[in-house]
């Protein structure tokens, strides 16, 4: 049987090329992972219309999410960050009740993943770094505050004229350039811009843990479902591996 210890659902948006492979890298043996588009129109990945195609998203994640939850997996995502600033926190919260009531199946967001996984690893101050615009970026930051995390730094990548055409090499330098002496740990918001390929060798070279939403969100998700083995690779939280110079990843 396919997902024989598991099975994880992600709702992506269109024309994101990120989250299928990035998740799949990170996928233990028995766990299945299965998507579902989310309905949006304009330039995908662009700054322009970020906002109308979050609503849109939005709007039509009843009918998304019921075509998910016909696989029945043990946990369904929404894998996109931004979404949630749209949102707000009530809204967040709303969404998230509405969707297990309807479905009966857990739903997380790979917002509430970061905010899951900066609690698990201590972190109460953190750099922000994001591919966003500078209101998409002000919208997280005002989320993240509101969720009484402080923002100690925050960083915009230059010169991107779409999220989902940047590279690895790219997020390093923003989390590089954005990462403070006061920051506990760096957060790269998105699902948009590939960021698992560097974030442990982030680690290694900022000596804290550097968090990703990918990798919160797979983090989450493989927790929800009662997997909890260490991974070889993804940051610290998945390997349960402190960079030097830091505490011991709690369990």
């Amino acid at each position: 049987m396919m997902g024989w210890r598991g099975r994880i659902g992600f709702l992506v948006p269109p024309g994101n090329p990120t989250v299928e492979p990035e998740m799949m890298q990170l996928t233990p043996a028995g766990v299945s992972l299965h998507f579902t588009r989310m309905v949006a129109h304009g330039n995908t990945g662009a700054h322009e219309g970020q906002e109308e195609r979050n609503r849109a998203q939005i709007a039509h994640l009843d009918e998304n999410a019921a075509l998910l939850a016909m696989v029945k997996p043990g946990v369904m995502v929404m894998a996109h960050t931004a979404t949630s600033y749209t949102l707000g926190k009530d809204g967040e919260a709303t969404l998230i009740d509405r969707m297990q009531r309807e479905h009966r199946i857990p739903f997380i967001t790979a917002f509430g993943s970061v905010v899951a996984a900066l609690a698990h690893l201590g972190v109460r101050r953190v750099a922000y770094a994001t591919p966003y615009n500078e209101q998409v970026t002000a919208l997280g930051k005002a989320h993240l505050e509101a969720h009484g995390l402080q923002v100690v730094a925050h960083g915009i990548l230059p010169g991107v004229k779409n999220i989902y055409d940047e590279t690895p090499e790219r997020a390093y330098q923003l989390a590089r350039q954005t990462d403070c002496a006061d920051a506990q740990a760096v957060f790269l918001s998105g699902v948009g811009m590939p960021t698992i390929a560097v974030l442990d060798k982030l680690e290694q070279d900022l000596g804290k843990p550097v968090i990703s939403s990918a990798a919160a969100m797979m983090w989450n998700a493989l927790r929800t479902i009662g997997v909890c083995e260490p991974l070889q690779h993804g940051s610290c939280l998945l390997t349960g591996i402190a960079p030097t110079g830091t505490q011991e990843i709690k369990s």
